[in-house]
């Protein structure tokens, strides 16, 4: 079929009506681009802000937890009596209370000054330690065991036993009362109380 003069007017108007159909649809292509990039992005963000607030929600939850021990450990200690000034005069009540119940044959000790222990403060407190040597004679080495016991279990300061050399005695004849064994130990008497020097740093800043 060829197509004439006379045809093109009649073609022009299907002609236009196809480009403008191909125009409107290049035209929604476009758009759709645009928004479905648009969506993408927001998403996106969504997605980065949902997980930064899940980042802070969780550490907050942490954070509180890590109080809530912190609060626990110092509720404990403040219940054993291990905070505040070292009650030193309690703890030579407490030697000879032990020494008394385990009918020790021979308890001696010496205590030296406190001293602040080489940690970072918490909280504006700070470990001190006061170290002890004690020297006992015994019967068994079970008298040294339940004397350290005790002192773990009984006194208001946290019990870290440094060292303890047992040594025999010289073999004797007499009473069946008579030590066989001499400890010499090395006990630090750790308590935690408020450093007055940090808490005035603090304040300085």
């Amino acid at each position: 079929m060829k197509l004439g003069p006379q045809d093109f007017p009649r073609l022009q108007w299907s002609l236009l009506a196809a480009t403008l159909m191909l125009a409107l649809g290049a035209t929604a292509v476009y758009f759709a681009f645009n928004a479905m990039q648009t969506a993408t992005r927001e998403r996106a963000a969504a997605q980065a802000t949902w997980k930064e607030t899940d980042s802070k929600l969780k550490q907050v939850r942490n954070e509180e937890n890590e109080i809530k021990h912190k609060a626990a450990i110092f509720k404990a200690l403040q219940t054993r009596g291990m905070i505040g000034e070292e009650q030193r005069l309690e703890w030579v009540e407490l030697l000879k209370e032990i020494r008394d119940a385990h009918r020790l044959i021979d308890l001696q000790y010496e205590i030296a000054p406190q001293r602040k222990l080489d940690t970072a403060t918490v909280s504006g407190f700070a470990f001190y330690s006061s170290a002890m040597r004690m020297q006992l004679k015994l019967l068994h080495e079970e008298d040294l065991t339940r004397l350290l016991d005790d002192l773990r279990n009984r006194a208001k300061a946290l019990i870290q036993v440094k060292r303890c050399d047992v040594a025999r005695l010289p073999y004797s004849t007499g009473s069946s009362q008579t030590a066989q064994l001499q400890a010499d130990c090395q006990i630090d008497w750790i308590t935690l109380r408020e450093d007055k020097d940090a808490q005035a740093k603090e304040q300085g800043k």
